[in-house]
């Protein structure tokens, strides 16, 4: 059976909270590589050996987290975990794939000077390396189930060359709205069966009230920082801003953090740059950065304090938009329109990951031939040896050093 395209889902059954924090913390003690990286970890984990969920559903996910702000990879954690164990997954997702890397920021906040000759070493370029493998796979895998024939194959490269010509958040945008356009005029059917629906604990009640959660949170934090004048309230405001306002990933709230925390004096610059060097290095989702940055802080809350409440503040928003949106996005994908329409979303995705492959993945690991050549190791061992992820990043890692060394 080749098992880069499951060809039965078996039905769904819940897991319990631990099932889902245990898987997610492997996933993110090993999920190098950014979040396009994380999203191939995810499909290979959940959809390749679980089968916790099928391609469709799973690429839906990820159509529906591009088109909301925050950590794209951290929110279709948060929705997998949401399905399987309730709210409590839903957590419990979040918990495991987060914290690895937030510990490992706030401890290099602690030991700063003694870990700053390590950020340009080899090892770190290898598992650059080792993210070429990973999203190299999940193209090939992506591809066999989502754009199969020649015209979704051909929305694939077409959103592909949208995103690359523009290199920014509304190319990705722009990808998806064609996607879904040149479904609805092209991959038409008239009939196929439905699909079912994703399994989801989340009334309607409890998705308008997260959302109205979300506004009123967005709107009130703000005038209570200003009126009170108090740090923590300062703190969580400019984070939860961050985690609500920023489309495109994690790199892309780098600039915003730095002029929320460094103008007023609350980091310096330096320690700023050296904390985004170390983001680089560890697994998980870069919006871990806000533990670092609190840790760090120049004024109270800092330390182990500071590192949770600026943690907690980046991620709330993920959690309200994927609690808000879930319910009415499942009514929406069940529906023959939106069916054809998530065709074209599905072919566009395969073109983003198609497009990141390249930039900023390939060119990034790829700067000389023995870079190549350790990729295309990865990627065998990864396809037809079928080796654990976690020990073809290691060794990627181990790869680069000693090529680094010549």
């Amino acid at each position: 059976m080749n098992h880069d395209v499951p060809t039965e889902v078996p039905p769904a059954r819940a897991s319990s909270p631990r099932e889902v924090l245990m898987v997610f913390l492997r996933l993110g003690l090993t999920s190098f590589g950014g979040p396009v990286a994380h999203l191939g970890y995810y499909r290979d984990e959940f959809v390749v050996r679980r089968r916790w969920l099928d391609d469709e559903t799973y690429a839906d996910l990820v159509a529906l987290c591009q088109f909301l702000p925050g950590p794209a990879s951290s929110q279709v954690g948060i929705a997998i975990g949401l399905a399987r164990a309730g709210y409590a997954g839903a957590l419990a997702a979040w918990a495991g794939f987060t914290l690895p890397s937030a510990v490992a920021l706030v401890l290099f906040a602690y030991g700063l000077s003694a870990f700053g000759d390590a950020l340009g070493s080899g090892w770190l370029h290898g598992l650059k390396v080792a993210a070429v493998a990973v999203v190299a796979l999940a193209v090939l895998g992506m591809l066999q189930t989502l754009a199969p024939d020649r015209t979704r194959a051909t929305l694939a490269v077409v959103a592909a060359a949208v995103v690359l010509v523009f290199a920014n958040v509304w190319g990705q945008m722009a990808a998806l709205v064609f996607g879904a356009m040149a479904g609805l005029l092209l991959l038409r059917d008239g009939g196929g069966p439905g699909k079912k629906p994703h399994p989801t604990v989340v009334s309607r009640g409890a998705a308008i009230t997260a959302l109205v959660v979300f506004f009123g949170l967005l709107a009130a934090l703000p005038v209570a920082a200003v009126a009170t004048n108090n740090q923590s309230l300062h703190l969580i405001d400019a984070f939860y801003r961050a985690g609500s306002l920023v489309f495109g990933g994690g790199h892309v709230v780098l600039p915003l953090l730095q002029a929320e925390v460094v103008p007023p004096g609350w980091v310096s610059n330096d320690a700023f740059l050296a904390g985004y060097g170390a983001a680089q290095a560890v697994p998980g989702p870069l919006f871990t950065f806000a533990a670092f940055l609190g840790t760090i802080m120049n004024v109270a809350p800092s330390g182990f304090a500071g590192a949770a409440l600026c943690l907690a503040a980046i991620f709330a928003p993920s959690f309200l938009l994927v609690i808000g949106a879930l319910p009415f996005w499942d009514q929406l994908r069940v529906q023959p329109l939106a069916q054809s329409a998530l065709k074209g979303v599905n072919a566009a995705v395969v073109g983003l990951l198609i497009a990141a492959l390249y930039n900023p993945v390939f060119v990034a690991g790829i700067t000389r031939a023995a870079d190549f050549a350790l990729a295309a190791a990865a990627f065998l061992l990864l396809h037809l040896w079928r080796a654990p992820p976690w020990l073809v990043v290691a060794l990627c890692a181990l790869g680069g050093a000693v090529t680094a060394a010549f």
